[in-house]
């Protein structure tokens, strides 16, 4: 490892080389950290979810890594979204299918993440994605959408995730398979508001999304621990992706109002614009939350 300067230093993943902060806990731990020192943060709420995870080390495109990678503080926002499935479908590859609340209408989202701390330090982050059938199921839509809801687990297909940070586009993009780029990215998510901005290559806005946040309920950790599978391929391989969350502090508004959601120019813009989205159906903020991402696993995904 060599030291760049006094506020960067460099670490290999795969065949790529990315800057982290120095002294940071990528730089400290390499994703194997001591629990003990993460609880003394007073951003952490407390690492209990974490003590019941096991790390293990296993070899993958960006090299020997620990997994699950740990989110000890974090906050999200979802707007979801009616779209036509046939917007859907064109956006997906053939072994997937959308998921359908009624015939000819699926749903899409879009997504907004501040990790404020976690192994690979703090970064922020945006997504379109669409909800899609679980792999290889082949029988009525609609016991998938029950399944999901009742479970607490969506399956999804991501077709864009701009990221802040070196570290997060490199193992994201190379070790995950995601759709996953660099730009300038503000993501704040409190009690009160919701604001993020996607910037494009040039400086102007890709995509921007204000709200006023639901009213938050606090969970004890560990009582709500929801599941989202992803899929991607790498290579020529499908791929299963894993995230537990353990919400903490949430709230939802159906059919919501007073929102702002600005399509602008840019890659994001362009994905959302392709779904051809209408009416907004749910906002759902954590303002805080904790997460495990498995690194993915090959699986078969023809549901057809």
């Amino acid at each position: 490892m060599q030291i760049e300067n006094r506020d960067t230093v460099t670490t290999e993943l795969g065949e790529r080389t990315v800057a982290v902060p120095a002294g940071g806990l990528f730089d400290r731990y390499r994703m194997n950290p001591d629990l003990d020192q993460i609880a003394s943060d007073p951003r952490v709420e407390n690492v209990d979810f974490f003590r019941s995870l096991t790390k293990t080390r296993v070899d993958s495109p960006i090299g020997e890594t620990m997994t699950p990678n740990f989110y000890y503080a974090m906050s999200t926002a979802r707007l979801t979204m009616l779209a036509p499935t046939s917007a859907i479908r064109a956006q997906l590859p053939d072994d997937l299918a959308p998921l359908e609340v009624v015939p000819g209408v699926g749903l899409a989202s879009v997504m907004f993440f501040r990790y404020d701390v976690c192994d690979i330090d703090f970064y922020t982050e945006a997504a379109v994605g669409v909800a899609v059938r679980p792999a290889r199921h082949a029988g009525p839509g609609v016991v998938d959408l029950a399944s999901s809801l009742v479970n607490d687990h969506l399956h999804t297909y991501v077709l864009a995730l701009p990221v802040n940070t070196e570290i997060a586009q490199v193992r994201g993009h190379d070790g995950y398979g995601f759709p996953k780029w660099v730009t300038d990215l503000d993501v704040t998510i409190d009690d009160d508001r919701v604001s993020a901005t996607v910037f494009g290559a040039g400086g102007d806005v890709d995509v921007a999304f204000s709200a006023t946040t639901p009213r938050q309920k606090r969970h004890r950790s560990g009582s709500r621990v929801s599941g989202l599978t992803s899929y991607t391929r790498l290579g020529d391989a499908w791929q299963s992706t894993f995230n537990q969350t353990n919400v903490l502090a949430s709230g939802s508004a159906l059919l919501p109002r007073g929102h702002d959601l600005t399509v602008g120019e840019g890659r994001m813009a362009d994905s959302l614009r392709s779904l051809r989205p209408g009416r907004a159906v749910r906002l759902d903020v954590n303002t805080r939350a904790q997460a495990a991402l498995h690194m993915p696993a090959p699986i078969s995904v023809a549901t057809r």
